[in-house]
This record gives C-alpha cells, sequence and structure tokens, in this order.
C-alpha cells in the first residue's frame, strides 16, 4: 500500500520542478525511475519511524485523517529528496522534511498518536506486549496513609 503516488508529488513541487529534479538526460520530460526512487525512499523513510509501533504499511482504509497526515509528512520527504539531486535544497524544503522526520519520530516513541478512530495493527514483530488485567488496585500507599 502506497501513502502517495508519483503524481501526488507532482502536484506537491509542480510539473516544472518535476521535470527539472529528474530529466538527467536532458529530454523535457520527468525521469519516472527517478520521481520512483524518491516516492518509495520517502515511503520507507516512514515506514521505519512507524514500525516502531505500527505493522507497516499502515492501513488507510477507512482512515482519511491518517491518510492525510502520512501523505502530507511523505511527500515533504520526497521532496526533499527529488531536491537534493540538484544542489543547493531550498530552505523551506528542508525545514518541511525536518518536520516530517521530528513528527515520525514522535510518532514512533508515542508522544504523538495517530488519528485514527481505531488503532492500527501493532507490530508483531516488535513481540508480545504485556497488558495488565484485572480490577483497579482498592489498596493502595494512599489509601492506607489514613489506617
Amino acid at each position: 500500500m502506497a501513502y502517495i503516488s508519483n503524481e501526488d508529488i507532482q502536484s506537491r513541487i509542480g510539473s516544472a520542478a518535476y521535470i527539472q529534479l529528474t530529466d538527467d538526460a536532458g529530454t523535457g520530460s520527468a525521469d519516472a525511475s527517478k520521481v520512483d526512487e524518491a516516492r518509495l525512499g520517502a515511503e520507507g523513510e516512514a515506514n521505519s519511524y512507524l514500525a516502531a509501533r505500527y505493522a507497516v504499511p499502515v492501513d488507510l482504509t477507512g482512515e482519511p485523517q491518517v491518510q492525510a497526515a502520512l501523505r502530507s509528512f511523505v511527500l515533504d520527504i520526497a521532496a526533499y529528496r527529488l531536491h537534493t539531486r540538484r544542489p543547493p535544497v531550498p530552505e523551506d524544503i528542508i525545514r518541511r522534511r525536518d518536520d516530517a522526520v521530528t513528527w515520525l519520530a514522535r510518532v514512533a516513541s508515542g508522544l504523538v498518536q495517530l488519528p485514527a478512530t481505531t488503532a492500527p495493527a501493532e507490530n508483531s514483530a516488535l513481540g508480545i506486549a504485556g497488558r495488565a488485567v484485572g480490577p483497579v488496585r482498592s489498596l493502595t500507599r494512599e489509601s492506607m496513609e489514613n489506617l
């Protein structure tokens, strides 16, 4: 499952930049293989963070908010990857990529939750997660102070 398409990248950076950043042969048209490389690299980078908590790729079915958030951040990373092919990279592209990586790292650490109506599937490769079950503790340090 892809988070973005090559057409999404073209819409984000504009047709002129899309061609300029990928046309190594000087044909006047974009090289789809260069765009694929940037897109797959960006999706892989995002998945490397998300895999710390979730099964990847994250299932976006029925989750428009998650889809929009991931799409936006993965597009920022893909745009950065394309711009690094023709330095210097504009400051706003660098900032947006840094913001995307920061957000992904916060999701991976649990500081930010994906805006899903149901929790995305956990990454089973991480092993079994322990969960507390049973009633809430009735005897606590605080409840014993007045006895």
